[in-house]
């Protein structure tokens, strides 16, 4: 099966956050199997008002982001690969030129940058926000106010057991109602409508009767807090009276530039209006009574997920191992397609990153997945699944490789000609196609000694003593070798 390697900790790890507020990157020390923070940098940058007619980022948004980037790359300088996670979250979902914008952005950085699906979003919120409350398995509400996006869980201890992310935000929100910095009492009313209709739509879920105690991790809900309790508009929390109380404040004022308040800080103020109609909406939505602040949220949940990763206990192998199960996947059968497939691409790349070997088996691992829908086409079937599943642990980048190379995997090579040009995902394809096609007969095989070779060109080797008694497999052989020949990559014969 798969290879495992030693489990090793780095004493630090990092995170840097890409949100539609702000940038920031976070240090935390590790102890055994806890984390202390070290060091945060944050930088209010708003992407999610940068963004064109056509929704693209500006470019004095991007120069801004990459700026900001560069700073934070230099204090991460000599941090080893595997002890940094930089994870971008709605505006990067939404934004048209992402894609464009995202390899610059790792560049400035120094390190790759992880597009994350909503729902990957709210897990690991619930993940910090797990290991900072205590120990408890009654049922939690945690709610997270971003800047694009707002993320509701309900979970047990450190499990997340109901996720959902609405594209609804406090700069997004505060830009829509409160342009300008107005404050009018029928724009708190227009907004109010706007986020209730929003979380209406999941509120059936995440009502009282599924949780005990409710939280919430965003810079919003900490804002609200301190404001509530500094002008004694609440006991403690955030209450809905308490806020009904505070807007009476901010239409009193009319406009950010006249509305002062003890706890205010000058950081939040832009978006404070925005955050506030989404929380109000919230907590009448799903009748909470009251909801207390809370640390921990996305960076720390990155954090441990990153230091899980690093002990193995990655999160990627879980959502795999529950694929399987889902999708009713031959385990004997896709565990010896991953064992070759892997051994394969570490003999042709010797200098292979790990983190690419074991995606290698984790398409191998479910290459069939597909079957659940139709033995024809199974390889496409799976791959839309893998390309749309919510997969926890993954990042949409992820998602999109793995989907590749199980839709690459059998048939046809010239529905991949237009990602063959990327190097690493050529040789990962080249090692999945040649272990699906050695099983074949989808039993227990005697691996002959295979020697691959991936260049400019590829060479590979079977013992011809193996494939006289292979005939099939010889045969597919040479039908593979004319695939990879007419999408220009010459095959070598090396003797056995």
């Amino acid at each position: 099966m798969l290879r495992r390697h030693a489990p090793f900790a780095p004493a630090t790890l990092a995170v840097v956050d890409m949100g539609s507020n702000s940038f920031r990157l976070e240090l935390g020390r590790v102890e055994g199997d806890q984390i202390f923070r070290l060091d945060t940098w944050r930088e209010n940058l708003r992407v999610g008002a940068g963004l064109d007619a056509k929704g693209g980022l500006t470019a004095a948004t991007q120069r801004a982001a990459l700026a900001c980037l560069a700073r934070f790359g230099e204090r991460l300088r000599g941090f080893p690969p595997s002890a940094v996670r930089a994870v971008a979250t709605n505006t990067f979902r939404v934004a048209r030129n992402a894609a464009e914008f995202l390899p610059r952005a790792a560049a400035a950085l120094g390190f790759p940058i992880d597009v994350i699906s909503g729902h990957e979003e709210a897990r690991l919120i619930y993940l910090g926000v797990a290991h900072v409350l205590p120990a408890s398995n009654e049922p939690r509400l945690v709610i997270d106010i971003g800047g694009g996006s707002t993320e509701f869980i309900i979970g047990r201890g450190l499990t997340p057991e109901r996720l959902e992310s609405l594209n609804v935000g406090c700069v997004g929100m505060t830009q829509r109602f409160f342009a300008g910095g107005s404050l009018r009492a029928e724009a708190f009313a227009d907004a109010d409508m706007h986020a209730r209709a929003e979380i209406e739509a999941i509120s059936a879920g995440f009502t009282h009767a599924f949780w005990r105690e409710a939280y919430a991790s965003s810079g919003t809900a900490l804002a609200l807090a301190d404001i509530l309790e500094q002008n004694g508009l609440s006991a403690g929390g955030i209450t809905r009276e308490g806020l009904l109380r505070l807007r009476k404040r901010m239409v009193a004022a009319g406009h950010l530039d006249r509305l002062h308040l003890p706890g205010l800080k000058p950081a939040r103020a832009p978006v404070l209006a925005g955050g506030f109609a989404i929380m109000l909406a919230a907590l009448a939505e799903l009748d909470v009574p009251r909801i207390n602040p809370v640390g921990g949220a996305l960076r720390l949940g990155v954090l441990y997920d990153l230091l899980g990763r690093s002990v193995q206990r990655d999160a990627r192998d879980a959502s795999v191992a529950r694929f399987v199960e889902r999708y009713h996947v031959d385990r004997g059968h896709a565990g010896r397609v991953a064992a070759m497939a892997r051994a394969l691409y570490e003999q042709a790349v010797p200098t292979a990153r790990a983190a690419s070997a074991q995606s290698v088996a984790w398409a191998a691992l479910l290459h069939e997945i597909g079957y659940t829908v139709s033995h024809n086409g199974f390889h496409k079937h799976g791959a839309y699944i893998l390309h749309n599943a919510d997969m926890p642990g993954f990042s949409s980048q992820e998602q999109h490789q793995l989907a590749l190379l199980v839709l690459g995997c059998r048939g046809r090579l010239a529905k991949m000609a237009p990602v063959l040009g990327d190097d690493e995902l050529r040789a990962q394809l080249l090692a999945l196609r040649l272990a699906v096609l050695f099983h074949h007969a989808r039993r227990a095989i005697g691996t002959p000694r295979v020697t691959l070779r991936f260049g400019k060109s590829i060479r590979f080797g079977v013992p011809r003593r193996w494939l006289a008694g292979h005939p099939l497999t010889d045969h597919l052989l040479a039908l593979e070798r004319a695939e990879w020949a007419a999408q220009g990559y010459a095959w070598k014969s090396v003797k056995e």
